[in-house]
């Protein structure tokens, strides 16, 4: 989210050993771009080559992990965890979600929705008075259903970076979401609410803090009381102000427009709220949301009602349609299926489950490719392709 190209699940959309998952697991080998996969048969195969053809785009390390019904998981890797020892990609390794986290803040916001504490035509006036008004924004206007859909006008404006030097300099900066609403509300809003879509990561930081309001205790406090202890999801974390991620993990790298690749592990993330995580929680998040064991069932009616997406979003997410923190695509063997990508601090995060939450698969690749748009695009497609194969049965 610090860098300029983060601002949508960062747009965008990484040799060697393997290790055995669940029932079964497929590797690349030693540190070649195309490794021959340990596991057998159609589906390993193809994983392992959807997982190569991502790293051969120039991402330094990918971790894929499918996860079929009755919990089956195959899990695939391609290229180097660290491109100055050469160490393996981990198969269970921990990376940064970013705007993956907004389908939790949803999740949250919605189950208060259904304990009749929060409504979702409840207005940001109601419950943070004062905080948005001026320049043309009315807090009276936005309501919290605006924020999770991204239809609220609120323009995104965060710190970003957009050089090597910039990160060196901005990495260990810490922002306030008061802050970080500030800076938004200095632009003029982009249409009055309820009018259009645009992607806005403050109005989920105001979500955020109308959560707060609401129940008196801390956002990341309410996740983990409803989602993450419930599920068993024990390699999710808030890491605040650290800089630094728990073992094991990749370590992440940014590809600049001047055509440098530079290490960015180490940097304080741009939200306040951010989220490390592995493919193996995210998969059972996703699973259990859409599988109806996170929201009952007129909530998760509401979560799913979808309006389009902006035409500059609608590129990186071909057909897509934005619910509420959760978004809609179409499968190119029918049906359509359900995620939110992420992007922070050089890691890409891409996800879909199934409508009945049965198939899922998570893709986490540690290089950011942000020397032009079409390379990000590349990327994107790339991991697209991975999921909606293993969403289709094909992995």
């Amino acid at each position: 989210m610090r860098s300029n190209s983060r601002n949508v699940s960062r747009r965008a959309v990484l040799s060697a050993s393997a290790a055995l998952t669940t029932l079964a697991v497929t590797a690349t080998g030693s540190k070649a771009a195309n490794g021959a996969g340990r596991g057998s048969g159609p589906a390993a195969t193809r994983l392992q080559r959807d997982t190569d053809a991502i790293h051969a785009l120039g991402v330094t390390g990918v971790q894929a992990r499918v996860t079929a019904p009755y919990g089956r998981d195959r899990v695939a890797v391609s290229g180097v965890a660290d491109r100055a020892t050469g160490r393996p990609v981990p198969p269970d390794g921990r990376f940064r979600i970013a705007s993956t986290r907004k389908t939790t803040v949803a999740v949250v916001a919605l189950q208060l929705v259904g304990e009749r504490r929060l409504s979702l035509d409840h207005t940001v006036e109601r419950w943070l008075p004062g905080v948005v008004r001026g320049n043309g924004y009315d807090g009276r206007r936005i309501t919290m259903r605006h924020l999770l859909q991204n239809t609220s006008g609120i323009h995104d404006d965060l710190p970003g970076y957009t050089t090597p030097e910039e990160y060196r300099q901005q990495r260990y900066d810490v922002y306030t979401r008061e802050q970080l609403v500030a800076r938004a509300l200095t632009h003029p809003l982009d249409f009055r609410p309820g009018t259009g879509w645009a992607y806005s990561n403050t109005g989920f930081i105001l979500a955020g803090m109308i959560i707060e309001r609401v129940t008196g205790r801390p956002l990341h406090q309410e996740i983990i009381d409803r989602i993450t202890r419930p599920l068993g999801l024990c390699h999710t974390t808030w890491p605040g102000t650290t800089p630094t991620l728990p073992r094991p993990h990749a370590r992440a790298y940014e590809l600049f427009p001047s055509g440098d690749l530079v290490d960015v592990t180490e940097q304080v993330p741009g939200d306040p709220d951010s989220v490390i995580s592995s493919s193996a929680d995210l998969n059972r998040f996703f699973r259990a949301l859409l599988g109806g064991r996170l929201l009952p069932p007129a909530q998760l009616a509401e979560m799913t009602r979808t309006v389009p997406v902006s035409a500059d979003i609608e590129r990186v997410w071909p057909g897509g349609r934005y619910g509420l923190g959760l978004v809609r695509r179409p499968l190119p063997c029918g049906g359509v299926y359900w995620g939110h990508d992420g992007g922070d601090g050089g890691f890409i995060t891409v996800t879909g489950a199934t409508e009945d939450g049965r198939r899922s698969a998570v893709v986490s690749m540690s290089t950011a490719l942000g020397d032009s748009p079409d390379h990000h695009l590349q990327q994107q497609r790339a991991a697209d392709a991975l999921v909606q194969n293993a969403l289709c049965g094909r992995v």
